[in-house]
């Protein structure tokens, strides 16, 4: 079959080709090879999503806790890594301009809190 770029840049699909597909919108665009690959996509929606999470046992609480791991664990890690660095003698830092540590906007605490309040929002 042919189909015809337009000077917009689109492309229209045959409907013998998306009557087979059922209702898609979105398509995944590969170029492979000199080939352009689509690959229907289905964009889940809030519903889906607090399906699944229901049907995975998966709670605030649970994300919460998912959370928190991978905190603690850094905080072992920098412990062991405090515990060894007094063992050694430093070298001094060279200076930086402008104080040579960058900002961040949020804190863990605050991303955490984030994703929680979306959680709460999303299974509601």
């Amino acid at each position: 079959m042919l189909a015809k770029l337009t000077s917009k840049n689109q492309l229209t699909l045959p409907k013998s080709v998306t009557d087979e597909l059922g209702p898609v919108q979105y398509f995944e665009v590969q170029n492979k090879a000199g080939q352009i690959i689509l690959t229907p996509v289905r964009i889940q929606r809030g519903d889906a999503l607090r399906a699944k999470l229901a049907e995975l046992k998966i709670d605030a609480k649970t994300i919460e806790s998912a959370l928190a791991r991978p905190i603690s664990l850094a905080a072992k890690k920098a412990g062991k890594a405090a515990a060894a660095s007094k063992k050694s003698v430093a070298k001094p830092l060279p200076a930086v301009a402008g104080g040579g540590r960058r900002k961040t906007s949020a804190t863990t605490a605050d991303l955490k809190a984030g994703l929680s309040r979306a959680f709460a929002k999303a299974v509601k």
